[in-house]
């Protein structure tokens, strides 16, 4: 069994918004009930959803601050949290990024060096909490300066660090560093210095054992001008201490067989029961009740990370075909405002929820045909998991955890039943186009659709197995 410290800022169902924290909620407990000791460190923000005791441990000083040290568990398991607790920076209302008028915080560079140095005392056992980790995973820019500080320890535990984003690096102006009074030998281009400023980020890539991202492919893509962000020289130097795991699925949340959400629970073995969420979404969004024409259903931010902008400029030609759009999202006014007009000009075919709806996410998943993903970067994805599962065919473009978890329909994989959805290579409308096309023709071979189906709800993409891979990646530390 081994001691693993696991360090987020934020994990679900405590707190989450976005990714991060359903890794960070389903890992551990993963990890734990795979016979692992792991203890979650997370800072105690005003806006942790408190459902657990919580009791006081002990009192850690840092950096002329008086830090407590509280514990909890995650919800629904077993899992121990330690939350770091310091008043003076954590809590007021807000999420761990911004404060309540969504504004970032003025002091997130010293929030999360707090944060760090915490860490490091509970890593090295100086806490008083009697428990010294033999693996800390760090994850994340906000954990960034944990590596860098535990290189310059005495025996210290090995260092795992897990990039979710690339495009989120932590970087704050020189003068900051300074202000932090962090160890001088940290600062120099082979450190924590980024061009003259402070990056968080580097410090994990430069001092961590080993790096991991949420795909195998991203893992590649990262060490790319287009997808480094300015650090993929050094991914490339580090290239042979870095991976990609594919994150699981809560596979008890997102599960056809029991989900509360949907109208009607089914299998692979019972897929013509999926027909019943179809025209429970088409009614619920207000459009023809039909069950011959094809559900196009999509659930994401609005932004042009996910390819918005092509769906776009698909929409009048998607238009002349004979199917249905039902999109739940938010983000870019711009873009928001275009997808109202589209289905204000056309209501029998497009609905448009603004904002999200856990239910209507289910029953999205449940009752589309066909769910759009075309990224522009996508360092893992869950939305193309989720749909297989569910016996929606997922039509993605070929990047990071999208490449990893689809397989394109073509007449090898047709023939050895692994294709599960249709993939296109260049961010572009017309690749687009061309996949929701063949998606079209595909839909009407009844056959060929429901193997493509079946394909898909039958791959694990639980837990257990990226699990049993970061232990792997433990064992050899």
């Amino acid at each position: 069994m081994k001691k693993i410290l696991f360090v987020t800022s934020e994990a679900h169902p405590l707190i989450k918004t976005g990714g991060l924290a359903d890794v960070s909620g389903s890992l551990p407990k993963a990890l734990s009930e795979l016979g692992e000791d792991v203890r979650i460190i997370m800072p105690n923000y005003q806006a942790i959803n408190r459902t657990e005791e919580v009791r006081y441990l002990s009192t850690v000083y840092v950096n002329n601050y008086a830090v407590n040290i509280l514990e909890t568990r995650l919800p629904g398991t077993g899992v121990t949290v330690w939350l770091v607790d310091c008043p003076e920076f954590f809590n007021y209302p807000g999420n761990p990024y911004v404060d309540e008028h969504g504004k970032p915080w003025a002091n997130g560079a010293e929030r999360f060096a707090l944060f760090c140095r915490v860490t490091v005392e509970v890593a090295m056992n100086r806490s008083w909490l009697d428990w010294k980790p033999d693996i800390v995973h760090c994850n994340d820019w906000q954990s960034g300066l944990v590596p860098a500080l535990l290189s310059l320890e005495y025996s210290r535990p090995a260092i795992v660090f897990t990039i979710h984003n690339m495009a989120y690096q932590g970087i704050f102006p020189k003068a900051t560093y300074l202000s932090l009074n962090l160890p001088g030998q940290l600062w120099n281009p082979h450190g924590i210095e980024f061009h003259d400023m402070l990056s968080f980020l580097k410090g994990g890539l430069v001092y961590s054992d080993r790096i991991t991202t949420v795909s195998p492919t991203y893992a590649k893509e990262i060490q790319t001008a287009e997808f480094g962000y300015g650090l993929e020289g050094l991914l490339s130097y580090r290239k042979d201490f870095l991976s990609g795991i594919i994150n699981g699925i809560d596979s008890d949340h997102w599960n056809p067989e029991t989900d509360a959400n949907i109208v009607q629970t089914f299998n692979h073995s019972t897929l013509n029961k999926k027909q019943l969420n179809k025209a429970a979404l088409q009614e619920k969004v207000s459009l023809p009740v039909d069950k011959s024409i094809p559900v196009f259903g999509l659930i994401s931010r609005l932004v042009e990370q996910k390819g918005i902008d092509l769906i776009l400029e698909c929409l009048p030609e998607m238009l002349t075909h004979p199917l249905q759009f039902v999109l739940l999202g938010s983000g870019n006014k711009g873009f928001e405002q275009r997808l109202h007009n589209f289905a204000e000009s056309h209501p029998d075919k497009i609905s448009i929820t603004i904002g999200y709806d856990e239910t209507l996410a289910h029953l999205i998943e449940a009752g589309a045909d066909i769910f759009l993903m075309p990224s522009r970067f996508e360092p893992c994805g869950l939305n193309q998991i989720y749909s297989q599962r569910y016996g929606t065919i997922p039509i993605v473009r070929k990047t990071g955890g999208l490449a990893d978890t689809v397989i394109d329909t073509v007449p090898e994989t047709l023939n050895n039943n692994t294709a599960t959805g249709l993939v296109f290579n260049e961010a572009n409308a017309g690749t687009l186009m061309e996949a929701i096309k063949r998606s079209l023709i595909l839909y009407n071979h009844s056959k060929t659709w429901k193997q493509l189906q079946i394909n898909g709800m039958q791959k694990d993409y639980s837990w257990s197995k990226s699990a049993k891979q970061y232990m792997t990646l433990y064992s050899h530390l």
